[in-house]
């Protein structure tokens, strides 16, 4: 038996007092596709946006196989131990095929998921571009609303778009291998650029000395960059997160740019103007969205698409046409 949903007030009263079932429905509310909820959702975060912006926001990306969950259970049990609440947002990729995706983040941070401070939740990235899904930031305020005061934004992996998690959090951390061949061939040039923190994984056992020449190397890269307008230097560092080793070290570099940033101004310029961002992204999803289903375009999109497809146009003068169309429908 499906439970009736709340109203606007029972959900806020719920997230403010910590009610992880009203905060877990909440954030279903705000995924969903269905307008209503959405119109609902959108109530329910206006309400929450002034008990938000007191987190310190980190995303977390790496190449695969890097260990992003035991890296993130692990930082996150340390984090907890000293009494912060943590939020951990897991981006699971979705097939193109089933459209469907695993989830498995809770089972993978078991130990973490049972912390009386901490809450994971599973999302499908739903096809979006940039490692994260569409209403990852509209989860983040929830979270912040709802007590917890680090939030960590796992991603889906190292992709030529993935840099768009940089664009919702403080602190943009990557997480690399030693004695994986070419490491510095292994991620874009973009994302290096990006990052605030470089954290060399697995350094253990035989692969310690391997972790530690990784460790420099890409010391030396980050100096090649410009310098940073935020006034930080990244940092690299090694650790272990399966035997818990240099965590301590990691979360002291984030506490520390937490400090130069908040300390110089650039954080509060650097809200200000991811909230810009975040209304462009709005507007240019209803957009594409609106026309997509606008029903001019569906009538003829298919058949501009074959016309694509057989060489009979090009694209460009196809997008133009359909634009025309769609600007002169009433």
């Amino acid at each position: 038996m499906r439970l009736p949903l709340p109203d606007v007030d029972t959900f806020c009263d719920g997230i403010l007092s910590g009610n992880r079932m009203i905060l877990s429905r909440a954030i279903t509310l705000m995924e969903s596709t269905s307008a209503t909820h959405q119109e609902l959702g959108q109530h329910v975060l206006e309400r929450c946006v002034p008990y938000t912006g007191k987190s310190i926001r980190v995303g977390i990306s790496g190449v695969p196989g890097v260990g992003k969950s035991t890296f993130i259970e692990a930082v996150g049990l340390y984090v907890a131990s000293l009494g912060h609440h943590v939020a951990v947002l897991a981006i699971d990729p979705r097939s193109e095929k089933t459209r469907g995706s695993i989830l498995g983040d809770k089972t993978r941070m078991e130990a973490l998921s049972n912390h009386p401070r901490a809450f994971i939740r599973p999302t499908s990235s739903g096809g979006a571009l940039g490692g994260v899904a569409p209403k990852t930031r509209e989860v983040m305020l929830l979270c912040e609303a709802a007590g917890f005061d680090v939030v960590f934004v796992e991603t889906v992996g190292v992709g030529q778009s993935e840099t768009q998690v940089a664009s919702m959090v403080d602190f943009f951390l990557l997480l690399m291998l030693a004695g994986a061949g070419d490491e510095l061939q292994g991620i874009k040039r973009g994302i290096m650029e990006l990052a605030d923190g470089v954290v060399i994984n697995k350094a253990d056992g035989s692969n310690k000395v391997a972790a530690e020449a990784a460790r420099v190397s890409y010391k030396r890269a980050l100096h090649l960059f410009r310098e940073n307008e935020s006034g930080w230097s990244p940092k690299v560092k090694t650790c272990s997160a399966l035997e818990s080793t240099g965590i301590a070290e990691v979360w002291d570099m984030i506490l520390a740019h937490h400090e130069c940033v908040e300390k110089n101004g650039w954080l509060a310029l650097k809200r200000t103007e991811q909230s810009a961002f975040w209304l462009h992204q709005i507007v240019e999803n209803a957009l594409k969205n609106h026309f997509y289903h606008h029903p001019a375009i569906r009538e003829t999109f298919p058949e501009y698409e074959q016309a694509v497809k057989e060489g009979k146009t090009v694209p460009g003068v196809a997008a133009n046409a359909l634009l025309r169309r769609y600007r002169e429908a009433p």
